[in-house]
This record gives structure tokens, C-alpha cells and sequence, in this order.
């Protein structure tokens, strides 16, 4: 496997990989289709922070992360992030986080945050945003919305996700 900076010409297998990661039995397109295609052309878009994972030719894992605002102070939001379910349990997805945290870290990045599974992301870190006092856009989210602090000088206050993300 090889993690690497999305392409323009991955989008399609990424699409594809969102299909089958997100879709349901019955058929009809999965919201995070729509939600990755506007992500891909937002001002908000960070191209450094799309990842790609790759067994050879074939795209297995996908990660965006796109400028957020806690209040006017830049943040991350991270997601949708997702793995071919046949390849699951199989370290990709903690893989993709792993080289977003060094990504993100490296380009002075304070914060991650995500709306997420409380089972899986606190093994990486992520805790719940309010205990960093950052609110969610939805407070009924709860515990599932979590920050990965990446600096010490966090800021507090609401999060505002990049702008496709108000369409769901």
C-alpha cells in the first residue's frame, strides 16, 4: 500500500470507493458522492490534505480534510474518510489519519476535527471538541464531534465547516 496527495484523475475511483464504502442496499447514491464532488471544487479544498491509498493501480482509501473556522480562527474538518470494505481491518484508515496528523502538523495546522465513531477515532487521539471548549455545528452531535489538538494555543468556540458541508 501507498499513501499519496490525490490526483484530478483518482476522482473517479474515489467516487467509486465512496459509493461502495458509503451506499446502502437500496441503491441510491450515498450523500458523501455529492458532498466529495463539491468538496473537490470548494475554495475551501486543501490539496495536500487529499489522500489517496493504493494497492498498485486500485484506489483502497480516501481522506479529505478541508478549512474549517473555529470562530475566525482557521481548523481543520476531516472526513468523509473511507475504505473498500473488503479491505477494512486492515490498518488503511489508520494509515490515512496518520499521514493527515503529519500533513496537517507540518503545514502549521492547529486542529482536526471530525464527526465520528467515539469507538474508533480516540485510539488516534481525538477527543471530544468540547472538552477543548470548540462547539459543534449540530450540538445534538455530542461525543461524536472530536478535535485532535495539534498545537497548544487551540482555539475555542464554534465550528464552521467548508461550505459543501451545509448542503447535507
Amino acid at each position: 500500500m501507498e499513501l499519496r496527495t490525490e490526483q484530478p484523475g483518482d476522482r473517479p475511483a474515489i467516487l467509486r470507493l465512496a459509493r461502495s464504502a458509503f451506499g446502502t442496499d437500496g441503491g441510491a447514491d450515498p450523500p458523501e458522492l455529492a458532498l466529495l464532488a463539491a468538496l473537490f471544487e470548494c475554495r475551501e479544498c486543501i490539496p495536500e490534505l487529499s489522500l489517496v491509498a493504493v494497492d498498485g493501480p486500485d484506489v483502497i482509501g480516501y481522506c479529505i480534510s478541508t478549512r474549517g473556522w473555529i470562530g475566525h480562527e482557521p481548523a481543520l474538518g476531516l472526513g468523509p474518510l473511507a475504505v473498500l470494505p473488503e479491505r477494512r481491518r486492515q490498518g488503511i484508515g489508520a494509515a490515512l489519519l496518520a499521514e493527515t496528523r503529519r500533513r496537517a502538523s507540518l503545514l502549521g495546522e492547529r486542529v482536526i476535527l471530525l464527526l465520528g465513531h467515539t469507538g474508533y477515532y480516540p485510539r488516534f487521539g481525538y477527543r471530544p471538541a468540547a472538552d477543548l471548549g470548540i462547539q459543534a455545528p449540530d450540538p445534538g452531535w455530542g461525543d461524536h464531534f472530536m478535535a485532535l489538538p495539534l498545537a497548544d494555543d487551540v482555539p475555542a468556540g464554534s465550528f464552521c465547516y467548508a461550505a459543501p458541508f451545509n448542503s447535507l
